[in-house]
């Protein structure tokens, strides 16, 4: 199969994720074994269960990036969008879990935060409208 290049950076996103998935998981398991209450701390829970998810997302991303009608350059744009949400979002709940500085970081939520979860709306849902539009235009 002759896979574009926005194609094979995307799966090759979902991979890098799925991996990170699995040593998330190792991390959480090496909390839950030696913690006095079995549970790993929230966000290193959240942070391995959101790579988990986020690795497939990206994978589904990779299939509208082959089919989407649009050129390589948006293709590969469009989709690197929610990816590096994705990742970012998965690096901030890393960040939390290893501090173990809060167990909900909206508690004491302040504008940057805001401001940063708009931009993931909109870069994410964004991303993908794009993708879904080139699949549509192409595909049906």
């Amino acid at each position: 199969m002759d896979l574009g290049i926005d194609t094979t950076l995307t799966l090759l996103a979902a991979g890098l994720i799925f991996l990170g998935a699995l040593g998330l998981g190792v991390w959480k398991y090496r909390q839950m074994a030696t913690a006095a209450n079995h549970l790993a701390h929230p966000y290193v829970d959240i942070a391995h269960r959101a790579a988990l998810m986020y690795a497939f997302a990206t994978l589904l991303i990779a299939v509208f990036v082959e089919l989407s009608a649009w050129p390589t350059a948006v293709n590969l744009t469009a989709a690197a969008v929610p990816v590096f949400f994705f990742v970012a979002a998965i690096g901030s709940y890393v960040l939390h879990g290893a501090r173990r500085d809060t167990d909900n970081q909206f508690a004491h939520a302040g504008m940057p935060l805001h401001a940063a979860m708009v931009a993931l709306i909109v870069g994410e849902m964004g991303g993908f409208a794009v993708l879904l539009a080139g699949f549509v235009a192409g595909q049906l």
